[in-house]
């Protein structure tokens, strides 16, 4: 595990946790799948059928020192800078659940990783 905490800032305040920069790698590539979704939602809908394809939703989970649970249908976004995911952290102690703003979540990613190489 990495010795650096994971901080992700939200409307209201921030929550910090143990995160290994391999899980937050892993996190970053399943939200850029997510990007791709949500660009294809907001993309024009196809002349034939007048209609956008579903995007299947991120379901990620995390299970190590802290449970990380992140959840977004992309589908219900008009664009990928008003998307929000909900998130739950939880251990033994302490249970959070609560919604993040998407690109806010992508930045403190970056963040992370860059601080953890």
């Amino acid at each position: 595990m990495s010795s650096t905490p994971m901080t992700l800032n939200l409307g209201d305040g921030s929550v910090s946790f143990s995160f290994s920069a391999p899980a937050a790698r892993e996190l970053k590539a399943a939200i850029d799948q997510l990007m791709l979704s949500l660009k294809a939602v907001a993309a024009k809908p196809t002349p034939i059928t007048g209609k956008v394809t579903p995007q299947p939703p991120l379901e990620y989970r995390y299970t190590g020192d802290i449970f990380l649970e992140i959840f977004c249908n992309p589908n219900i976004w008009p664009t990928p800078f008003a998307a929000k995911v909900l998130l739950t952290i939880r251990n033994v102690g302490i249970r959070l659940t609560t919604e993040a703003e998407l690109t806010r979540m992508i930045e403190d990613i970056n963040q992370y990783l860059e601080q953890v190489g």
